[in-house]
């Protein structure tokens, strides 16, 4: 028999209902900072991801979306397309030198240069952040070393180490495929310039952290120096990377550009680059073909622009410091349940 009096009991949430939302509590936790933002960084967060947005969307359509492949210069009847023609309806950038269309240029190498910049940031960040943390962490002759060869690979220019890794890395990914072959090498040379960066950046938040009262009171307890790592030091020295990564890929895609302007990054028979294609465009600038430049230039700045407004942005999000938050309006009740005026004061 049941009583009047008795408080319903709210119905249990189904285990896997639970299950759910553990595994995406830590995305959640993630993702609080955007959603508590307000205020100009996050309007230039949307439009850095907006920006970006579109070159991915070039990359990985790009088979649909260009009219022509990036090395056709015959047409479905077997005429060849026009040399240098100025943009018009069959060609929306208008042609090159080589006969090729510079729209499909311009939309495959948007895939070009989002592989290359994603491998060179990924194996980075794999290679820098376990160095900076177990440098930090341990110190000692490990720490000396290390820090004398990432101070000297910093003493070289950026981009003149990518060039020297480039011209010794020719020809030696030819069992990955022509295609293949040219991004990884690409890829790899502008690996070597950003790896000093994620480990001096790492290595000295670890140095500070690793002297707090929770790491010294795990160690007492008798964690293991992985478990310490993994569990204490990294979850509070991670908080950079992001930034890092985004700043990084902007700047990876200038070098891309950079090594393919000189000759040294991926070939023309590879893949299609645009700064390889800034680089054929400069005689044909000279005699009034502006778009075969215009058009390749453009997509670097508006790349570049959008990878950095996210990085920015992220750092103005993430940081405590720096990020915004919505104030809510405190209303002072008094005892008989109302809100005082001015005048009543």
């Amino acid at each position: 028999m049941t009583s009047e009096f008795m408080t319903p009991t709210a119905a249990p949430v189904p285990a896997q209902r639970q299950v759910g939302r553990g595994r995406f509590a830590g995305l959640r936790r993630a993702l609080a900072p955007v959603a508590e933002a307000r205020g100009l960084p996050k309007w230039v967060l949307y439009v850095g991801c907006a920006l970006v947005l579109v070159f991915v969307v070039f990359a990985i359509f790009a088979p649909w979306i260009s009219p022509y492949s990036f090395t056709q210069y015959l047409d479905g009847h077997g005429h060849r397309f026009p040399k240098s023609a100025p943009p018009n309806v069959h060609h929306w950038f208008g042609t090159n030198i080589m006969d090729t269309d510079v729209f499909s240029h311009i939309v495959y190498g948007s895939r070009t240069a989002l592989e290359v910049v994603a491998i060179a940031v990924v194996i980075s960040m794999l290679l820098g952040v376990p160095l900076g943390l177990f440098s930090g962490y341990y110190g000692g002759p490990l720490d000396r070393g290390l820090v004398l060869v990432m101070d000297a690979m910093f003493a070289f220019p950026s981009l003149l180490l990518a060039i020297l890794i480039a011209f010794l890395l020719r020809g030696k990914f030819g069992f990955l495929g022509a295609s293949f072959s040219g991004i990884m090498s690409a890829a790899i040379s502008i690996t070597v310039v950003y790896i000093p960066q994620y480990f001096r950046v790492i290595r000295n938040s670890v140095i500070s952290v690793r002297e707090e009262p929770y790491v010294e009171a795990a160690r007492i307890l008798g964690a293991k120096p992985r478990t310490v790592i993994g569990r204490y030091v990294f979850g509070n020295v991670v908080q950079n990377v992001p930034v890092i990564a985004t700043l990084n890929a902007a700047d990876a895609l200038l070098t891309l550009a950079g090594l393919g302007f000189l000759g040294y990054g991926v070939q023309p028979t590879e893949a299609a680059e645009w700064g390889y294609d800034l680089q054929r465009a400069l005689g044909e600038a000279a005699g009034g073909i502006w778009w075969t430049s215009v058009y390749p230039g453009l997509a670097i700045v508006l790349l570049v622009t959008g990878l950095t407004l996210v990085g920015e942005s992220l750092n103005d999000l993430l940081n405590p410091v720096l990020r915004h938050r919505q104030l809510l309006p405190v209303n002072i009740v008094d005892d008989e349940g109302e809100v005082p005026r001015d005048d009543d004061a």
